[in-house]
């Protein structure tokens, strides 16, 4: 498959260790994968790759995937843009704030496998 046809994902996650295991299995997938691992380079990055998904993280240095979501849905050249927010943060609070932001999905990761990961992005691309 060339790139062309590809879906691009922007992944967003300053743990570089759990970044590694989805970069590897979503390329083995057949996704193009970007990451980047702080909100600044998140907005930067959506502007210019033009990803199908972005998968954010919500702490992070600089600016946290919640503001990094609230502009990317304010901003007309980023605004169709997917997000699935994938996070440490399970409390319905952020759950509903997310959503409330207009994130796409909503995943913890402590309650999460790495297969139903894979899975939920491809549900959304």
């Amino acid at each position: 498959m060339d790139t062309k046809n590809k879906k691009k994902i922007l992944l967003v996650e300053d743990d570089n260790a759990l970044a590694g295991v989805y970069v590897n299995r979503l390329t083995a997938e057949g996704f193009d994968v970007r990451r980047v691992d702080n909100g600044e380079d998140a907005l930067a990055n959506a502007v210019e790759f033009h990803p199908d998904l972005i998968v954010l993280d919500v702490m992070m240095p600089k600016i946290s995937g919640f503001e990094v979501l609230d502009i990317l849905k304010n901003t007309p050249a980023t605004a169709q843009i997917k997000v699935m927010m994938l996070t440490a943060l399970g409390q319905e609070t952020d759950q509903k704030k997310a959503k409330d932001l207009g994130a796409d999905d909503y995943l913890v990761k402590s309650q999460i496998a790495t297969n139903e990961v894979i899975k939920r992005i491809e549900s959304l691309v």
